[in-house]
């Protein structure tokens, strides 16, 4: 079998953090990867199953995925077109540029360059690279849990992360079922205006944002993927879904970056605002998580959508 794109990152024990909520947590460092992001799990695994013969690969990203496939792309020698949406970061295009990716620039929101994407794929020939939505990406990202089941000595009391288009949590689940940790339940953020998962648990069906109004724009799928929603109304799993304001994630990754000497963006400051803001001690008042909580892990996601100017351009727009 090939080997994998992905490392084994680390699993680093927070003091502060710890500190925060009164249980030991532990940080799976997948911003170390190096497409910045856990992206190159599953993104790296399809590609080995699907794009050794290929003439190409085509992804629509906002950024991470796009960085993950312009990556692997490169190291198996195959061309890589990524579409994205206007509303990317030129830091991030350049960044895909220098990987040796062809960018299209294509819509508003992701949905309008996955449809451009998807174009591609047919009219090319090229093969497309879903960011979230597809089994292969699942099995690929699940090995985070595989790996953190190898080196942590106890189970954990809950596993934090974001949600976007919803393909960690169903990694996450997937590698959870694999170690016999079903049992743990998951806590599931994102922000206000890029809550397409929240919406849907709470109608009870799949629900289309009409837009992405936040910017943690990593997090921007207008729609959930289907087995994100299942896995949210399964008796046999605990998932929860919780909201942090765009200012809430942003002071996270301010105090992560002060803390922890990590620049992470948006997207995974809305997991770690749930530790920063309270919210953790809110779910265990409400009965919802153990008073005693095991060991939380915190699925540090990445991103390589921000540097100190993108970061002081956030302060500049929130904060006023």
């Amino acid at each position: 079998m090939a080997r994998p794109f992905h490392l084994n990152t680390p699993l680093l024990e927070s003091v502060s953090m710890t500190k925060c909520v009164g249980t030991p947590v532990f940080l799976k460092m997948e911003n170390s990867q190096p497409s910045g992001s856990f992206k190159i799990r599953g993104i790296g695994h399809l590609c080995q199953q699907l794009a050794t013969q290929s003439k190409g690969v085509v992804c629509s990203s906002g950024g991470n995925a796009g960085m993950a496939a312009a990556y692997v792309a490169r190291k198996m020698r195959v061309p890589a077109t990524i579409v994205v949406p206007s509303s990317t970061p030129q830091l991030v295009v350049q960044r895909l540029q220098d990987q040796g990716a062809t960018v299209k620039i294509t819509g508003k929101v992701w949905d309008d360059a996955n449809t451009e994407a998807l174009r591609l794929a047919e009219t090319e020939g090229l093969t497309y690279v879903p960011p979230f939505d597809h089994p292969l990406l699942w099995q690929g990202h699940s090995s985070l849990i595989s790996e953190v089941a190898a080196s942590l000595e106890v189970k954990p009391g809950a596993v934090l992360l974001s949600v976007g288009g919803g393909g960690l949590l169903c990694g996450v689940v997937q590698g959870l079922k694999d170690v016999g940790w079903t049992d743990v339940p998951v806590i599931a953020m994102e922000t206000v205006g890029a809550d397409c998962f929240n919406a849907a648990v709470k109608a009870g069906r799949l629900v289309t944002l009409d837009d992405i109004t936040s910017e943690a724009k990593c997090l921007g799928a207008k729609t959930v993927c289907r087995k994100a929603f299942e896995y949210s109304q399964s008796s046999q799993l605990t998932i929860i879904s919780e909201l942090v304001t765009d200012q809430q994630a942003l002071s996270a990754v301010e105090t992560f970056l002060d803390e922890e000497r990590v620049l992470v963006e948006m997207a995974c400051g809305a997991a770690l605002a749930a530790v920063y803001s309270g919210l953790v001690h809110r779910l265990q008042d409400e009965g919802r998580l153990p008073a005693l909580l095991g060991p939380l892990l915190v699925i540090v996601c990445g991103g390589s959508s921000v540097d100190m100017e993108q970061l002081n351009h956030l302060k500049h727009k929130l904060h006023t």
